[in-house]
């Protein structure tokens, strides 16, 4: 048996009044995540525990079968070990954003989605002026990249997510807490460094946002993960374009295969992730399969990307699996879920439970009708703790 995890980051969304009273989901062409969910088992579960973060880090602790409440530590050194950066017993990692501040206010959490080219050239400059023995830069991929900071009192600070707050003046939702003064002046400084950059100048004479500050949040320090093979027996693969998952799954034991043309953005190369995925299902048990853009429409606030993005996972990821179940006759199980709600209307995440389907051979279907928010509330479970699903699948493979 080969398992494959299907993740749509943020697919989950409310009806929109607008679009007839559908959520993008109900409203995208999705035959293949349908298939699964009629034929499977299905129900909503609960990715973000109570007091948590609604973020992609907690949620696919979840998902990977890690209780969050257990094994969190933050979302930076997901990302550091993903970067292949020693954190030290003392080192506390951030997720580091480029944004875009105009007039105090946060503008932008991605400074117009900058190119991983131009960022570099950024930190760069950050590196130069600002590392020294408690301070550390590393570019990362577009506007995600990291700053190390020396000292566990770091812990200690709330730092707000950039894309929770985009709109409003930076003043007030700034990092705050015993030692959020030296992180504030990071930001102050980098403000003064990046504005007047070759890259930002070009960017603005072109009409795009410019880098022209850092937001550090998400501090953690490293965890330890019991490996999926010691939990399992079950060598796994992992497939995405975002550093924080890569960082998860590695932690985890698995092989991240890197897909040419993955973005983590809306041109992201879906069929060449379906192609690697499947390939490495030859040296690997089991897959996950993380796309970002759902997300990232969500994000934005745009109806026609999210569905779009939706319609495109299930073609493109969905059914090449379901066609390689027909033309080779391998067996596949499947999970598959998002890892959180990203209602287009607030344009961030949310915790509530998100819909999931679990098929694999003989399982005995429940009364889902469709993957969709409502069309899995005629299956058999309600808000479970989604750290648990890994082992439904698991193990309910091993019974049939």
């Amino acid at each position: 048996m080969k398992y494959v995890v299907l993740v749509p980051d943020g697919a989950a969304d409310y009806a929109v009044s607008e679009r007839g009273g559908s959520t993008p989901l109900e409203a995208a062409r999705t035959p293949n995540m349908d298939f699964l969910t009629r034929e499977g088992v299905c129900g909503t579960a609960l990715t973000i525990p109570e007091g948590m973060a609604a973020g992609s880090d907690v949620a696919n602790y979840s998902i990977l079968g890690y209780d969050p409440q257990r094994y969190y530590t933050g979302r930076g050194p997901l990302e550091a070990v993903s970067m292949g950066v020693a954190l030290g017993p003392d080192d506390v990692a951030f997720r580091c954003n480029l944004v875009t501040e105009s007039g105090g206010v946060l503008l932008d959490y991605s400074a117009g989605h900058i190119s991983t080219a131009e960022a570099a050239m950024l930190v760069r400059v950050l590196r130069e002026k600002l590392e020294d023995e408690y301070t550390a830069f590393y570019p990362g991929i577009g506007y995600r990249h990291l700053l190390v900071l020396k000292g566990l009192k770091f812990l200690e600070d709330r730092c707000t997510p950039p894309h929770d707050v985009v709109g409003r003046m930076i003043e007030e939702v700034r990092p705050r807490g015993p030692n959020a003064e030296r992180i504030t002046a990071l930001m102050r400084v980098s403000r003064r460094l990046l504005a007047d950059h070759d890259v930002n100048r070009r960017r603005e004479e072109k009409g795009l946002r410019p880098a022209n500050m850092i937001w550090p949040w998400g501090q953690g320090r490293l965890p330890e993960l019991p490996a999926m093979k010691d939990r399992y027996g079950l060598a796994g693969a992992i497939i995405t374009a975002v550093d924080l998952i890569k960082g998860l799954g590695m932690l985890a034991g698995m092989e991240v295969v890197e897909v040419p043309g993955a973005t983590g953005y809306y041109d992201t190369d879906y069929a060449a992730k379906a192609r690697y995925a499947l390939e490495s299902l030859r040296f690997s048990d089991l897959v996950y399969v993380h796309v970002e853009a759902p997300d990232e429409a969500g994000h934005e606030g745009d109806w026609e990307a999210k569905v779009e993005a939706l319609e495109n996972f299930d073609a493109q990821i969905v059914g090449a699996f379901l066609d390689e179940t027909v033309r080779s006759g391998e067996e596949f199980a499947f999970l598959l879920m998002p890892d959180h709600f990203t209602p287009l209307e607030v344009r961030t995440h949310v915790a509530d439970p998100v819909p999931f389907a679990v098929y694999y051979p003989h399982v005995v279907p429940d009364r889902g009708r469709s993957f969709s928010e409502k069309g899995v509330a005629g299956g058999s479970y309600a808000a479970l703790p989604a750290w648990q699903l890994l082992d439904l699948l698991v193990e309910g493979t091993r019974r049939s």
